[in-house]
């Protein structure tokens, strides 16, 4: 005999009723999971009352737990909820507020989570303070939550460009990542590859500040590369790390959640849906659901707790698909028409994606940008057109509120207001030939490197 439906629990606060699944309290709220486990007289009791909360924060706590995005604009919406997830013990609501960190909240946040002990959140929000603008320390109240901020170190960015494995004696003096040293204006080298990694058609991503390079391929006959490392910053060291299941190059690697995904890519030059997701705690890869459809080099981005990828499909049409961890399945998001596009980046701010392309007919030495709104699900194209260096594809990171993206001949780094790019400065180009990668990394304090210097033509 199966079970019966089961009966919503009643939940009185602050004079408003709510109800709401105990399965669901249970799972989400260490508060429930403790009252419903314990045997005590209120949790027999099909009411609850919580008289230390607001109703408004509870409300947006229980639409969090059902998988909802409520939008938090007003500052008591944001001290309600924060309030809710430390009361609660609520481990979802605290990521979501994470997702919501923005330039608007994040001081706000951060003195809310540093006065309510919700260290996940104060790190997050104060990590975007570090890499903002330095009025947002201004903003912050809290003795203890300026001091978190100033323990933290900001963001560099960082480019390493396309190299294969070199043997000992024809080790490649370019064969190194290089960061920008924004004061001096100069591109610095901060380490050199290992002699057995690729860089070229290889998966490179960041995950809990270390840098992963995975897959790539050596020789004319695109030999693929089994060996796969690990970069982390704070030793200046390389270490090895256990590879893919499927050898794989021309992959996107995304760090996401905590794990690892090595996206699609190509073997024996035959395009692959497979993907796979590494656990840095396991130290182990599994297979999780396939994409729709075969594709390399398959742009990728995250944003508020979301990884999407674009695919491209006949008749010129970018579709946007989305990865749902829960569920284990990639969702279609959006798809757009353009004749003659060839998407091969993207990037998140805020809930914006920014896919960029080739410019008009087959013009690779500039680049469009359409922005997909993932509220209302509108595309629009950004004004004008950006430029890709020469052998190089466009490639950008975002930091805040800007967007840093670089060249040959100049790193340009832009403002994002309302849906578009403004140019903010220009800083030196990358000194080094070949197509790149960048991300951010925080440096310890006191790093430094030999400046580094232009390279010939291969």
């Amino acid at each position: 005999m199966s079970p019966g439906p089961e009966i919503p629990v009643q939940v009185w606060v602050d004079g408003q009723l709510f109800q709401a699944e105990q399965s669901l309290l249970v799972e989400h709220c260490g508060f429930f999971r403790g009252l419903f486990r314990s045997g005590m007289r209120e949790a027999r009791a099909a009411e609850v009352r919580l008289g230390a909360l607001s109703a408004a924060g509870f409300g947006t706590a229980l639409r969090v737990l059902r998988g909802e995005r409520p939008e938090l604009a007003a500052d008591d919406e944001l001290l309600q909820a924060v309030e809710c997830a430390a009361f609660l013990q609520a481990p979802a609501l605290a990521r979501f507020l994470e997702y919501s960190v923005t330039s608007d909240n994040c001081s706000l946040l951060c003195d809310a989570a540093a006065a309510f002990g919700l260290h996940d959140v104060l790190h997050s929000a104060a990590l975007f303070i570090r890499d903002g603008a330095h009025e947002l320390v201004a903003e912050l109240e809290l003795p203890e939550a300026r001091a978190y901020v100033a323990g933290l170190r900001p963001s560099t960015y960082v480019a390493v460009s396309t190299h294969t494995p070199t043997p000992g004696f024809l080790e490649d003096a370019s064969r190194t990542m290089c960061y920008l040293d924004e004061e001096e204006d100069a591109w610095r080298t901060l380490a050199a590859l290992p002699l057995e990694a690729s860089t070229l058609l290889a998966g490179v991503a960041t995950l809990g500040n270390k840098l992963y390079i995975v897959g790539g391929v050596c020789g004319a006959s695109k030999e693929v590369v089994e060996l796969s490392f690990c970069y982390d910053p704070e030793g200046g060291t390389w270490g090895e790390f256990p590879s893919p299941h499927q050898p794989r190059y021309d992959l996107a690697l995304a760090g996401f959640e905590g794990r690892l995904y090595a996206i699609g890519g190509e073997f024996q030059r035959t395009p692959m849906s497979s993907v796979e997701c590494y656990d840095p705690t396991t130290g182990c890869w599994s297979f999780v659901a396939d994409l729709p459809q075969p594709a390399t080099g398959v742009p990728c981005a995250h944003t508020r707790g979301r990884l999407f990828v674009c695919l491209w499909r006949p008749a010129d049409i970018t579709a946007v698909v989305e990865y749902v961890v829960q569920m284990d399945k990639w969702l279609p998001v959006a798809e757009l028409c353009h004749s003659q596009s060839y998407g091969h980046f993207m990037v998140a701010h805020r809930d914006s994606l920014y896919v960029v392309r080739n410019g008009p007919s087959d013009d690779f030495l500039h680049c469009a940008i359409d922005c997909l709104n993932l509220v209302t699900g509108q595309w629009t194209s950004l004004p004008g057109q950006f430029v890709n260096s020469k052998g190089a594809l466009f490639t950008s990171v975002v930091r805040g509120d800007t967007v840093y993206t670089v060249n040959r001949v100049s790193t340009l780094v832009y403002a994002i207001e309302d849906g578009t790019w403004r140019l903010l400065r220009e800083k030196a180009g990358f000194p080094r030939p070949g197509s790149l990668q960048t991300f951010l990394l925080r440096l310890p304090p006191g790093t430094t490197g030999p400046v580094a210097t232009a390279l010939p033509e291969l």
